[in-house]
């Protein structure tokens, strides 16, 4: 098992062009857990866990490592070998193999030139493994599928070996089945490999079945923190996404549900 790691924003704002768009926002991302942020569009949900992968410097506020370690005084590389983020859309090179696309992970492990990192073919084929696409490791990623494109992301984010891995709305362009296979994936790294998985999700009843934390955000603030049962609450819930939404217990799996009740659309159960 791999060093734990686990990663925390505190009393973070964040904004673009001036306009404040996260208030005094904190974040933890536990080790060997799965934190789930949820809330309307435009609620902050994205634009904090770009800040915690250092893609959006904060205008106050600290992200630190449980050992104290400012993450914003680490090298480019040194940050890399510890955090990785699947983000909701990359740029998609021409002619270029999945299974080179898997291996770009790789690149704080590496040398120079491309050398020194002797564990890399087992972290590639691993990674390729565990996410469905080994079979189509020559294919050029320009001729995949929405969602053969996202696997191939989210292996390459595995093949980056980090403690802690941040994705942000991982089951878009996704069927049902690669949906429910990402969302155990995320399980098996953070029970079996120690991983502090902190993801974006906008359905809710998939962040209680997964996470072990949900993160309420509401208008660039974090207005809960807790367990599934905690957070999601029928009142709260309401009134931060302005629609009535009931929840209750799936007695099958004992997982907190959640139903929005629209005029017409009485029957939805997901959101």
């Amino acid at each position: 098992m791999r060093e734990q790691v686990g990663l925390a924003g505190d009393d973070l704002r964040l904004g673009y062009h001036g306009k404040l768009v996260v208030d005094g926002a904190s974040l933890q991302i536990e080790a060997a857990g799965v934190t789930a942020l949820v809330g309307p569009n435009g609620s902050g949900k994205s634009t904090l866990l770009r800040a915690l992968a250092r893609l959006h410097h904060p205008d106050g506020g600290r992200i630190t490592f449980p050992d104290g370690v400012n993450a914003l005084d680490l090298s480019a590389k040194e940050f890399a070998r510890k955090v990785t983020l699947l983000s909701q859309s990359r740029p998609t090179p021409n002619g270029v193999s999945v299974r080179d696309v898997v291996g770009y992970g790789r690149h704080p492990h590496r040398g120079r030139w491309r050398a020194d990192d002797p564990d890399g073919k087992r972290a590639i084929d691993h990674a390729m493994a565990v996410t469905g696409v080994t079979a189509m490791a020559e294919r050029a990623v320009d001729e995949l599928s929405g969602g053969e494109l996202q696997r191939v992301w989210l292996a390459t984010c595995l093949a980056q070996d980090t403690g802690v891995l941040l994705l942000d709305e991982p089951t878009t362009f996704l069927d049902l089945r690669y949906q429910i296979e990402i969302l155990d994936l995320m399980r098996e790294l953070a029970d079996s490999h120690g991983v502090a998985v902190g993801v974006v999700l906008h359905d809710l009843n998939q962040a209680a079945a997964v996470a072990d934390r949900i993160a309420l955000l509401d208008q660039g603030r974090v207005r809960a923190t807790g367990t599934p049962e905690e957070v999601l609450e029928a009142e709260a819930l309401t009134e931060t996404y302005g629609i009535r939404i009931e929840v209750g217990t799936d007695p099958a799996t004992g997982f907190v549900t959640t139903r929005p009740i629209g005029t017409h659309l009485s029957r939805v159960t997901t959101i």
